[in-house]
């Protein structure tokens, strides 16, 4: 294991791969955006490893996170779902899920893009943050916050401010890699 990796994807092959490749890169996509919605709602409660392996099953089972898809999902789509070993079978996180479809596609009505939208929170750069140990990694922010609420008063669920915090560290809003990290420069 690489010395100069943050510590938290300790020595597991995905969460290596997740932290070297993914994590922290600036998202521009709107559906990685709402992939992300949903996965890390689905977190809550939960261990990212044990959402990070059930990715896949959620990319088959959520139609490749098609926004559009999704919000059409009824009462038999959400049976089929909570049935389905490959996803945590949660209802409210299942129904979250297709809430959060509807909400979404306003969103990118309204603002164009998700993307637009999300990035306005951080005045369209990454928040660059100087954590020097794990312990200085914040787990919410004053923009996940405020995030948080404008996302909540357009009917979003499942979108606490340390949901967002850790959304926005994952698609790059804000580089919470710790300083001695490869990765830190490199995002």
């Amino acid at each position: 294991m690489r010395e100069d990796r943050c510590p938290w994807p300790t020595d597991d092959a995905l969460m290596l791969a997740y932290h070297d490749l993914e994590w922290g890169v600036p998202v521009h996509d709107d559906r990685t955006f709402f992939e992300a919605l949903v996965l890390d709602g689905a977190q809550a409660g939960l261990s990212w490893k044990t959402i990070l392996n059930k990715r896949e099953g959620y990319r088959r089972a959520f139609d490749r996170f098609d926004p559009r898809k999704v919000a059409r999902y009824d009462e038999r789509i959400v049976a089929e779902l909570l049935a389905d070993p490959g996803i945590v079978r949660n209802r409210a996180k299942i129904h979250s899920a297709i809430n959060n479809a509807k909400a979404f596609l306003e969103v990118q009505k309204e603002h164009g893009s998700f993307d637009t939208f999300i990035w306005s929170f951080v005045g369209g750069r990454p928040i660059k943050n100087a954590c020097k140990t794990l312990e200085d990694i914040p787990v919410v922010s004053p923009e996940a916050e405020v995030l948080s609420k404008a996302l909540k008063q357009r009917g979003f669920t499942f979108v606490g401010p340390t949901i967002l915090y850790a959304l926005m560290q994952a698609c790059g809003l804000v580089n919470d890699h710790i300083v001695s990290c490869y990765r830190y420069r490199e995002v």
